[in-house]
């Protein structure tokens, strides 16, 4: 690769970071990005390279929110367990999965979530009144672990995306919380994914390291851009990124 390369791939790791650290949906900029510069590349090695980079810059967001955030460990550790072992077998089946019938399922669900956005502006931006009881959080919690982690596997654009929503529409938690617990359950379905991938040969890992360094940075930026700005920030940012997905999605299905 040469300079130009490289600086592409660079700018799209940091920017990726800080999209992922925010809303989710980074892997939407770094897939592309490898796939441009590096043609030959077969989507699972594509796939495994994006999740190393994405693991440095997902552990780098949760120390970052941790440090300012609260969080139910006791509930997320298991779920980000259980994102790990689903996003492992997902990766497992992406040769199974027809992905002429799964890239509309995920634009349906992404457009539902850009319309529950916009229909319910004090989902993520009002916290619920009554806060959930435990077996309500560890149901949703656990829940939205397995589904989604199995899908991080599979695909993963939108994966912290989808985390993000399911949090703040059943257990009404802020955007910016959301975010923070949806990273510690992205960094486990990560883990599980990119633990298949390694095994089977598939990480280009001189490559994931060196773009993690820039992903990291923009992991750090991104929430902390979250925490200072808030949850009308994250509404406005998370709009955006489902609107860039369904487009992005779009033209890759029948462009």
């Amino acid at each position: 690769m040469d300079a130009a390369d490289w600086a592409v791939l660079l700018s799209a790791a940091t920017a990726a970071g800080w999209v992922d650290a925010v809303v989710g949906g980074g892997g939407l900029i770094l897939l592309p990005a490898l796939l441009l510069v590096a043609p030959h590349l077969a989507p699972q090695a594509a796939l495994a390279t994006n999740k190393l980079t994405a693991i440095c810059g997902t552990s780098a967001a949760v120390v970052t929110f941790a440090r300012r955030i609260r969080l139910q460990w006791k509930v997320l550790i298991p779920a980000a367990a259980t994102a790990a072992v689903l996003a492992a077998c997902g990766a497992a089946a992406v040769s199974l999965i027809d992905k002429s019938l799964f890239i509309p399922i995920v634009m349906v669900a992404l457009v539902a979530v850009a319309m529950t956005v916009t229909l319910r502006p004090q989902v993520g931006t009002t916290l619920a009144q009554h806060r959930p009881g435990a077996r309500r959080t560890v149901i949703v919690v656990l829940g939205s672990a397995a589904v989604i982690g199995f899908y991080d596997g599979i695909l993963g654009p939108g994966t912290g995306t989808f985390l993000i929503i399911s949090f703040a529409t059943l257990l009404g938690t802020g955007f910016v919380r959301s975010a923070a617990m949806a990273k510690v359950i992205n960094l486990g379905s990560n883990l599980g994914a990119l633990a298949f991938f390694a095994a089977t040969g598939h990480v280009w890992w001189s490559l994931g390291l060196t773009m993690a360094v820039c992903n990291v940075a923009g992991a750090v930026l991104g929430s902390r851009t979250a925490l200072a700005r808030g949850a009308g920030f994250v509404r406005a940012v998370l709009l955006i990124v489902v609107l860039v997905m369904v487009v992005r999605l779009g033209w890759q299905q029948f462009g």
